[in-house]
Parts: structure tokens; sequence; C-alpha cells
């Protein structure tokens, strides 16, 4: 499995190119759908299993010039009408200050700053239907089923254990194996 392996799995799944396409038609500026959206799909894909149900769909963007959390929470909301599914949408160019770190530059950069390695992936979709992946760590942990801690994830690891386990990742994904 590789890069485009990935995106054609993406690409051939007509619900998630629907989620994508919802998501574009925001406009939003350095916009992805990361974390369980990309993940899931390849562990399912390498599992062979049909479709793990996501709790939500998690869209980043980045935008300086709007950190408000209610502008986020509508954003939600007219996903909602579009698409009945859950969303989680959140400014990243704000999330430096939930998490108590410097500044993120980017969407890319923030997810750099998530939990995990095979959780800091994003797909986006740009005008022209192509897909492109963001990856801050690349997907070798993703495609050899290895949980990793990030390594600008500045947390207790224990943070780290207590997500696997709460997630039931291993109990999920029999195949899967978490390198500490």
């Amino acid at each position: 499995m590789n890069e485009e392996k990935i995106l054609q799995l993406i690409q051939e799944d007509k619900w998630m190119m629907q989620i994508l396409q919802v998501a574009r038609d925001l406009n939003l500026p350095d916009w992805a759908i990361g974390a369980g959206f990309v993940r899931n799909k390849v562990w399912d894909y390498l599992h062979e299993f049909e479709k793990t149900p996501l709790d939500d769909i998690d869209l980043v963007y980045f935008d300086k010039s709007n950190l408000s959390e209610e502008y986020e929470k509508g954003l939600e909301k007219i996903l909602k009408e579009k698409l009945n599914v859950e969303w989680s949408v959140k400014n990243q160019a704000r999330m430096h200050i939930r998490n108590d770190e410097d500044p993120y530059t980017s969407s890319e950069h923030a997810m750099s700053k998530w939990p995990e390695t095979v959780t800091a992936i994003g797909v986006t979709l740009d005008d022209e239907n192509k897909l492109k992946l963001i990856a801050p760590y690349g997907i070798n942990d993703l495609i050899n089923l290895k949980i990793r801690i990030s390594p600008n994830f500045n947390k207790n690891p224990e943070i780290f254990r207590e997500r696997i386990k709460n997630k039931n990742w291993l109990t999920k994904w029999p195949k899967l194996e978490v390198v500490e």
C-alpha cells in the first residue's frame, strides 16, 4: 500500500467523496478532513473489513481572521443539515490556545501536534476533484498498522495510552500494534 492506493480507496468511496465535496463547498482556507476519516478507511482495508463507523467527521481549517468557536459551531450545523452525520469543525488557528502551545502556522502544522502519527493524517479535495493527502509524519505507521505517539505531542504519554484504551482500537482492529 502507498499514498496513491490510499487516495484511490477514498476516490472509490462515494460516501467519502460526498463528505469531501460538502466540506470543500464551504470554501474554508487550508482545510482537510482528518483523524479517523482516513485512518479507519486504511485500517478497514488492511483488515478486510467493510466499514467501521465513525463517531464524527473531523474537519479542520486554518483561518487567523476568525477565531470564533461559535462560527465553527455554525459550520457544524450547516454541514449536518447537508449530510446527516456528526461533524467536528475546528479552526486550527485557535487550537494552540486550548492546547497551551505556541501558535500553529497551518492545518498541517496543527495536525503534527495530534496524539498519534496515524491520527495526524488528513485529506483535502481541490476544485478539480483532485485529492491530496496531508501526513506530517508520512503514512508508514498507518500502512504498517503501528500506533505511535506523535513526536510533537507534548502531553503526558499516559494520555496517548488512555486514548488507545478508550477508543478500543486494538479490539476493533486486532492486527494493530502499539509502539512506545
